[in-house]
């Protein structure tokens, strides 16, 4: 008789983790099934790690995670070929405990995390392949891997594989993703001493930065790139969505290269020494993409839920968050000793009623306004540059001379309306 656990977590990433975690706190039989060599050997992210959902699950983590820095400053850069608008925040608040986030490396973290639902009492397998779920009377109650009597069983099946999820779209409980909905990261990792890294962001001691850059980045494609101060070494990474990719023709290896070699951005990492380059798919569809979140017997968490907030750069404390919830409904499920999808339907609800649900509907139409306007990037942070160009020169204009050619250059192109257009448009969708 094949060996059963109450759950069964595909994929040992921050949200996979976190639900093998609470589960097993609650004294159930967990198993957690990574496909990599180990936890985060298959993982990417830009590198930050917020506080509150991760101090949820490990309290005060940071004491003894492999964390990097703790961030103290925010900076935004819009791109132009030759210049940038910076702005930022900066709080030495964020260098005292609790602290708000920090910067780390994904595979030292991933493996530190799944490692601490181990110690709960989670079984832990690597290197195995999850090829389907088992149903049976329509019911999930197993997964089929690719291991030699390699079927397993349990009351609930946690789908934490990422932005892919193979099994979900097995299931029918999502469709395949549309190329808008999907972004691909390229980053690379930097090495480059401590003091030198201090010395061009402005730090001290342990203190960390990061950068979030926007416009010729991206050569005017929706996207990001971004900057993060590890403590001897730095991120540097750039993702936009594959439409974006397609259409301008461009490798994401290319585009990594054309940031790096930015004038504005070279500066920062010159000198770095190439220690990794990675490669990853981001779901970037927000709420509308949110596939089905509940089945009979079945979960569905983090990335393979498509809960992403690409404009707050927030994947893994979402991973986290939905992780735990899922838990909390499975442990409910557990007592009432119903694993329908009535049963689990908690879980649904939690998260949309939830930080994440509200947050992903405030922006569910950015993206796709963002990806077919593409004036607001190719157009408006050119303008920006110039405009703030013309204003900081002094050369004897009056500024109200300026002021007048700036508005006038602002409306040159699409006229007042079509400016005014623009703008109550992204207002829109952004409040």
């Amino acid at each position: 008789m094949p060996e059963k656990f109450d759950v069964i977590v595909v994929g040992a990433g921050p949200g996979g983790a976190a639900c093998a975690n609470v589960c097993a706190k609650n004294g159930l039989k967990v198993l957690m099934v990574e496909r990599g060599e180990y936890p985060g050997s298959k993982n990417v992210m830009g590198g930050i790690l917020y506080r509150k959902q991760t101090e949820e699950i490990v309290p005060e983590f940071w004491k003894e995670a492999p964390i990097e820095r703790p961030v103290v400053e925010q900076r935004f850069w819009m791109l132009e070929k030759e210049s940038m608008v910076s702005m930022g925040y900066k709080g030495k608040e964020w260098a005292q405990e609790p602290y708000n986030n920090f910067t780390v490396l994904r595979a030292q973290f991933d493996q530190w995390f799944a490692q601490k639902a181990v110690e709960e009492g989670v079984l832990l397998i690597n290197e195995t392949v999850v090829t389907e779920c088992i149903q049976e009377d329509g019911k999930v109650v197993g997964i089929r891997t690719d291991r030699p009597d390699g079927d397993i069983y349990a009351d609930v099946v946690v789908l934490a594989d990422g932005v892919n999820s193979l099994l979900a779209k097995s299931l029918g409980m999502r469709k395949p993703m549309q190329n808008e909905d999907v972004a691909l990261c390229a980053m690379e990792v930097l090495n480059m001493p401590k003091g030198k890294i201090n010395d061009r962001f402005g730090l001290e001691g342990n203190e960390g930065c990061s950068v979030e850059i926007f416009g010729d980045a991206t050569k005017g494609e929706l996207g990001t790139a971004f900057l993060y101060t590890n403590k001897d070494s730095i991120n540097i990474g750039v993702g936009t969505t594959l439409s974006g990719m397609i259409r301008s023709k461009i490798k994401p290896y290319e585009l990594l290269e054309y940031v790096k070699n930015h004038p504005m951005i070279r500066p920062y990492i010159h000198d770095g020494e190439s220690a990794e380059y990675l490669a990853h798919l981001i779901p970037e569809g927000g709420y509308n993409a949110i596939p089905k979140l509940v089945g009979n017997g079945v979960l569905v968490i983090g990335d393979a839920a498509q809960l992403v907030n690409a404009i707050h750069r927030e994947g893994s404390n979402m991973a986290m968050a939905s992780g735990k919830m899922a838990a909390e409904a499975i442990v409910k499920a557990k007592q009432n000793k119903d694993f329908s999808e009535v049963g689990l339907d908690s879980y649904r609800t939690s998260i949309y009623d939830s930080f994440i649900g509200q947050d992903l509907k405030k922006y569910k139409d950015l993206t796709h306004t963002f990806e077919n306007n593409p004036q607001y990037l190719n157009e408006y942070i050119p303008l920006m540059n110039r405009a703030a160009s013309q204003f900081f020169t002094i050369d004897g204009t009056p500024k109200w001379d300026k002021q007048a050619k700036i508005m006038k250059s602002m409306t040159a192109g699409r006229g007042k309306f079509g400016v005014v257009k623009d703008i109550y448009q992204a207002w829109k969708v952004m409040k």
